[in-house]
C-alpha cells in the first residue's frame, strides 16, 4: 500500500546537514517527496510502499548528522499525490508561531582538519575550510531558516567547484551554506599597527611575529582575540598594559592536549570537554613547575585553556611550539570587538600587527568557560559552542522576556517549552556595553520571531537592564514583573533540574537588592518557581563606602571587626589594623557609627573577602572575585575541621552570627597558625553552616530538596565540601548543569518565574 506523510521535525535540524542526511536515505528505501528548512524546524513530505515508510521512520534517528539534535518529531497521514523523485526545496516560512533551534558555532571536524593539512587538496591550508559538521553557525546568522543568503557569506558566490559539491548528495559539503574555498571565499590579511598591509603569507608571518614576542589582534569565530607567547613575561606583561587589566587570568590556546599536560593538570573528564566539539576554556590546575609566564594567572593556582577551534587557529599554532594567550579584544567592560574598522581604530596603535579576515561577524560571542567540579562541568560563561542552544522547561510557557541583571548579563526568551538563554553579554556599566545589549535583544528578537507578553527584571531600579525593561514594557504596553534576585537564582536551577515541587534554596553570592532594601546574599529560601520565603541568612554587616567595600575588601574586615571590638579594635595589633592610617580608621568609625554610604549586607561574596583581608591575603582586588579565588587557591583538603559559629532566631529568621568564627581566626593568627588551614577552616565552616541550616529547614519545613545557586558555587573546594556534607545526611542536592551558576542564570529564573506567576 503506497502512503504519504507529512514529517515536521523540531531541534538542531538546521545548518548541520540534516536535510542532505534525509535526501540519502530516502533514496535508500525508493521514497519521494521533499524536504525544505522552514520556521518549524525542517518539514517534510515523503511517499511510498508503507513498509518502507515505517522503516524510515524508524531508522532515520540512528545515524544523524554530528551536529543534529532532534527535540520532538509530528508525523500526520496525507492523501497520495504521487510525486515522481524527491528534491530540497526552498525554505519555507509561512508559519504563524516558528519554533526555530538555532545551531552554535562548533569547532573544525577532524575531515576538515585532514583536508587542511593536505598539499594535494585544494584546501590546503583554506583558514575557513568548513563543512556540514563544522564550522560558522550562530555568529554569521543574521536570519531563520538558516540559508546562505540569510548569513555573512551571502556576499561570498560559490566557485563552480563549490557549487558542485553544495548540490551533490554524496558530498560531504551537500547544501553546506558556509561552503568556500580559496577562490570564491574569505580572505585573511595581516596589517601592521600603521595599518599597513604585510604582503607575506598572512598566518606564517603571525606565527613568526608572535614567537618573537609580538602583540596580535587576531579575528576569530565571535569577535577579535588578542594574543601573545604566554611564555614570554615581557609580551605578557604589555597585553596586561594594552587590557588595562592589571592581575585578572589571562586565558590560554594550545595547539592540543598533550601539551596542555606541560603545564596543568588534566583528568579524562577535563580532557573531554577540552576536545569536545564546543572547545570551551577549560579551568585546570597548574603543574607545580611550568614554563608559562607565572604573569598570565598571578596569584591563582589555575589556567583557563582551551584548544584551537577554527582552521585559522589551528594553522597558527601547528609546529610552532606556541602556547598563545588568547584574550578577548575589549577594554574596561565594553564589548568584544568585531567590526574590522573598529579593530584599526582601537587595536591599530596598541598591537604590534592585526590578522583580519573579511567574514563579517553578525552575533559578538566570546568564549565559553568552564570547570570540573564534583566530576561534572559548572559553567563559568555559557557563550560561544552553547548558545543560544535552548533549555528544555518542564511545561509550556508563555512568551516572556527576562532581561537579566547588571553584571555578567544574559537575557532569555521563553516560549512553549523552551527556554532561549543567550550567549553572554557581558556587565552592563557603560553606553556601549548597552547598546551591545539592546543590539543583542533586537537580533535575537527578530530570529526567533519572538513577540514578548510579559517582561521580567530585577528588582534593583539603577540596573540599566531594569531600564531597559521598564521601557519596553511602556511602548508596548506589556506587564513588568520585577523579581527578587535571589528567588531567581534559585528558579533557574530549577529549571534546569525540571523541579517544580518547594525546595530549600541556598543562593550565595555578592549582591542582590532583597526586598527590605538591603543587600542580600547569603541566603535560605524556601521556594518554588512562583514565589518564595527568606527563612534565614547570614547576619548582616556594614559596607562601609558601598561599593568601594567590593573593591578593598579590608572595609568589610574592618566593618567585621568593629562590630565585634567596637572602637578599640583600632589599638589591636593586627596587620591588617596596622596597614591603614588613623585617618582611615576614623573615616570608617564615622562612617559606621552614624551609617555614612555603609548599606547592609548579609553576601556572602562579602564574608568571602572579609576574611581574606584579615588574613592578610588581599586587602585590596582588581577584578570580581579575586579575594575568593586566592582564599580557595590556599585550601587543602586534608584539614576537616572547622570554626565556630551560632543560628539565632530572629523575628522568625534564622540569623548566621559568624562572630565566633572571627574571633577565634584572630586567636590562631597571633598563634601563627599556617595560613592554609585558615583558608581551609573557613571553607569547612561555610560548609557545616549551610548543613547545620539545611536540617533546621528539612526539620521544619518537611522539604529534603537542596538547590545551590549564586557566583559563589563557582568555588570548587567549597561546593564539593557541601556537597558532600548534604550527601552524608541523604538530601538531594541540585546544582547548575547548563548556566553558570553566576549571575548568567538570573535571565532564565525571572523568565520562569514570571510565567508561573501569571
Amino acid at each position: 500500500m503506497k502512503i504519504r506523510n507529512r514529517i515536521t521535525i523540531h531541534g538542531i535540524v538546521q545548518g548541520v546537514g540534516f536535510r542532505p542526511y534525509i535526501h540519502k536515505l530516502v533514496q535508500k528505501y525508493h521514497l519521494a517527496g521533499w524536504v525544505c528548512n522552514s520556521n518549524q524546524g525542517v518539514e517534510m513530505e515523503i511517499e511510498g510502499e508503507e513498509n518502507n515508510i515505517n522503516f524510515f521512520l524508524e531508522n532515520f534517528k540512528d545515524n544523524l548528522p554530528p551536529l543534529a539534535i532532534i527535540e520532538d518529531i509530528k508525523v500526520k497521514k496525507l492523501p497520495w499525490l504521487g510525486y515522481a523523485n524527491f528534491k530540497i526545496k526552498e525554505s519555507n516560512n509561512n508559519h504563524e508561531h516558528p519554533i526555530i533551534l538555532m545551531p552554535p558555532d562548533v569547532s573544525v571536524c577532524e575531515d576538515c582538519l585532514r583536508e587542511l593539512n593536505n598539499p594535494a587538496d585544494r584546501r590546503y591550508r583554506y583558514p575557513f575550510i568548513n563543512c556540514t559538521n563544522c564550522g560558522p553557525r550562530f555568529t554569521i546568522i543574521e536570519d531563520m531558516p538558516y540559508d546562505r543568503g540569510k548569513t555573512t557569506m551571502k556576499n561570498f558566490s560559490m566557485c563552480p567547484d563549490c557549487n558542485a559539491e553544495y548540490n551533490d548528495i554524496n558530498n560531504r559539503r551537500y547544501h553546506a551554506q558556509p561552503n568556500a574555498c580559496p577562490v570564491c571565499g574569505p580572505e585573511v590579511c595581516l596589517y601592521e599597527g600603521n595599518k599597513k598591509i604585510v604582503t607575506k603569507d598572512p598566518i606564517e608571518e603571525a606565527q613568526n611575529r608572535l614567537i618573537k614576542g609580538q602583540i596580535g589582534a587576531i579575528k576569530g569565530l565571535g569577535g577579535f582575540h588578542l594574543a601573545c607567547d604566554a611564555s614570554n613575561c615581557s609580551a605578557v606583561l604589555r597585553l596586561r598594559e594594552i587590557k588595562q587589566r592589571d592581575e585578572k587570568p589571562f586565558a590560554v590556546m594550545v595547539e592540543n592536549s598533550d601539551r596542555v599536560r606541560t603545564f596543568c593538570h588534566l583528568s579524562e573528564y577535563a580532557r573531554e570537554y577540552l576536545e569536545s566539539k564546543e572547545k570551551p576554556i577549560v579551568i585546570l590546575k597548574k603543574q607545580k613547575d611550568n614554563y608559562l609566564s607565572p604573569e598570565i594567572a598571578p596569584g591563582n593556582d589555575c589556567i583557563g585553556v582551551m584548544l584551537p577551534y577554527t582552521p585559522l587557529h589551528f594553522l597558527l599554532l601547528q609546529k610552532s611550539g606556541l602556547v598563545l594567550v588568547m584574550t578577548s579584544a575589549n577594554f574596561s567592560d565594553e564589548p568584544i570587538i568585531i567590526q574590522n574598522e573598529e579593530a584599526f581604530q582601537k587595536l591599530a596603535h596598541r598591537v604590534d600587527f592585526l590578522l583580519i579576515h573579511n567574514r563579517a561577524i553578525y552575533n559578538r560571542c566570546d568564549d565559553s568557560v568552564l570547570k570540573i567540579s564534583y566530576n561534572r562541568p559548572i559553567f563559568i560563561r555559557r557563550s560561544r559552542g552553547y548558545a543560544p542552544f535552548p533549555i528544555v522547561l518542564s511545561k509550556n510557557s508563555k512568551q516572556i522576556l527576562g532581561v537579566g541583571p547588571e553584571q555578567k548579563n544574559t537575557v532569555c526568551f521563553t516560549r512553549d517549552h523552551y527556554a532561549f538563554p543567550s550567549q553572554h553579554l557581558g556587565d552592563l556599566k557603560n553606553k556601549d556595553s548597552f547598546e551591545a545589549y539592546q543590539e543583542a535583544v533586537n537580533r535575537l528578537s527578530r530570529v526567533f520571531q519572538f513577540n514578548p507578553e510579559i517582561i521580567a527584571c530585577d528588582l534593583h531600579p539603577d540596573y540599566l537592564s531594569t531600564s531597559y525593561a521598564e521601557q519596553v514594557a511602556q511602548k508596548k504596553g506589556l506587564p513588568l514583573l520585577r523579581i527578587q534576585h535571589h528567588h531567581a537564582h534559585i528558579a533557574s536551577c530549577m529549571a534546569e533540574n525540571h523541579l517544580t515541587e518547594k525546595v530549600i534554596g541556598i543562593a550565595f553570592d555578592g549582591s542582590g537588592l532583597g526586598k527590605d532594601n538591603h543587600i542580600w546574599g547569603g541566603e535560605f529560601l524556601v521556594a518554588n518557581l512562583k514565589d518564595y520565603c527568606r527563612v534565614g541568612h547570614l547576619q548582616y554587616q556594614a559596607m562601609p563606602g558601598g561599593e568601594q567595600a567590593i573593591s578593598q575588601p579590608w572595609r568589610m574586615a574592618y566593618s567585621y571587626l568593629y562590630s565585634i571590638f567596637g572602637e578599640k579594635i583600632a589599638n589591636s595589633n593586627l596587620e591588617l589594623i596596622k596597614r591603614r592610617t588613623s585617618k582611615e580608621l576614623y573615616l570608617l568609625n564615622q562612617m559606621l557609627d552614624k551609617r555614612i554610604n555603609s548599606p547592609f549586607t548579609s553576601s556572602c561574596g562579602r564574608l568571602f573577602d572579609a576574611i581574606a583581608a584579615l588574613i592578610n591575603l588581599k586587602d585590596e582586588v582588581n577584578f570580581e572575585g579575586q579575594a575568593a579565588v586566592e582564599l580557595e587557591a590556599m585550601c587543602q583538603s586534608k584539614y576537616r575541621d572547622h570554626y565556630s559559629y551560632s543560628i539565632e532566631e530572629e523575628a522568625s529568621n534564622w540569623i548566621v552570627n559568624t562572630e565566633a568564627m572571627f574571633l577565634q581566626i584572630i586567636h590562631e593568627m597571633e598563634k601563627h597558625e599556617n595560613m592554609e588551614k585558615i583558608a581551609t577552616k573557613f571553607h569547612n565552616t561555610i560548609a557545616d553552616l549551610t548543613l547545620s541550616m539545611c536540617v533546621k529547614m528539612r526539620n521544619k519545613y518537611n522539604i529534603n530538596l537542596v538547590v545551590l545557586s549564586g557566583g559563589v558555587f563557582q568555588n570548587s573546594f567549597l561546593l564539593n565540601r557541601i556537597i558532600g556534607k548534604l550527601k552524608e545526611e541523604d538530601f538531594k542536592i541540585y546544582i547548575h548543569q547548563k548556566m553558570p551558576p553566576n549571575d548568567a542564570c538570573i535571565s532564565l529564573g525571572q523568565a520562569v518565574i514570571a510565567n508561573a506567576k501569571t
